[in-house]
């Protein structure tokens, strides 16, 4: 569904258990979010950081994680983030409004070694992320829970439903990037990556980043090859929802085809924003992801029903 306008979006989901209490509500909250982006705090923020203050998750043999956690009912949620980000960001913060509305359980975390949490971000892999994202499902999570993995946090998440089957009980990828970074190494002029090999590290050029450039450790792009998933099928049975911007610069769109191509499950869409970006933000963006979100939670509970 390449561009879909919003006026399709509200057909296309009927959002049957909500009551018109919550769906302004929700609209409210979201528009306030995204409306108030450039003022900084929105409205509805410090509220929820009462109810959601920060919390540390102590694990014996490695860094303390930091979260958020709301109460609530089953299926949870729980977002993922993407490479170098944190748990404060605009799909992240629109989430909990969303799940706080309807009432649904939900956790959104820092990665070790970034925001919040313990640890030294020069040390950390993927491997080690894919830890902290299964420590997040085991000691804080309980019952089933849908896994809303942004970019990086979207080739995680299928490393978790695959270690995770009876838990994970359905994925939705924002810009999915499995084996993103080790895609992107791999395309670079042979004498540039024998250029990164010797330095030990690889500047890539991002206008995401504050430099221009991310500085990723070379041992970083060799340990994450162990963890790439596109070579043979994805063992992963649940739903699956993975939505891209046609505009993305970071991660072409194809990649989310590939990976509905390569997964098992049988529930696979892929939905195609034609004008949005890698970070699919925007208004219409992060509609979108919450429709998806209400859209499964439905599926799954008329399937317990």
């Amino acid at each position: 569904t390449a561009g879909v306008g919003m006026a399709a979006l509200g057909a296309w989901v009927p959002c049957r258990r909500w009551s018109k209490a919550a769906v302004f509500g929700l609209h409210r909250g979201l528009t306030a979010l995204l409306a108030r982006k450039a003022e900084g705090t929105p409205r509805w923020l410090p509220a929820c950081r009462q109810k959601t203050s920060v919390s540390f998750l102590s694990r014996p043999d490695l860094p303390n994680l930091a979260y958020k956690k709301l109460k609530g009912k089953s299926p949870g949620v729980i977002f993922i983030p993407g490479y170098i980000s944190n748990m404060n960001g605009t799909k992240a913060l629109a989430i909990e409004e969303f799940c706080k509305s309807l009432g649904y359980a939900y956790i959104r975390f820092d990665y070790s070694g970034i925001g919040n949490s313990a640890g030294n971000l020069e040390e950390c892999t993927v491997g080690r992320w894919r830890k902290d994202v299964l420590s997040i499902i085991d000691d804080l999570a309980e019952g089933p829970q849908i896994l809303v993995g942004s970019s990086l946090g979207g080739w995680l998440m299928f490393h978790a439903a695959i270690a995770r089957p009876q838990k994970v009980v359905a994925l939705i990828g924002i810009a999915t990037a499995v084996d993103g970074l080790v895609t992107q190494f791999n395309q670079l002029p042979i004498e540039v990556k024998k250029e990164v090999e010797m330095k030990g590290v690889w500047a890539m050029p991002s206008r995401y980043s504050e430099e221009g450039v991310y500085h990723i450790q070379y041992s970083f792009i060799k340990e994450a090859e162990h963890h790439c998933l596109l070579h043979s099928p994805i063992p992963v049975k649940c739903p699956v929802r993975l939505l891209h911007g046609m505009k993305d610069d970071i991660i072409p769109w194809h990649t989310s085809i590939q990976v509905a191509d390569r997964v098992l499950s049988t529930d696979v869409d892929v939905i195609l924003r034609k004008h949005s970006d890698h970070r699919m933000k925007e208004k219409a963006d992060i509609q979108l992801l919450v429709y998806t979100i209400d859209d499964l939670i439905d599926k799954l509970s008329t399937v317990v029903n």
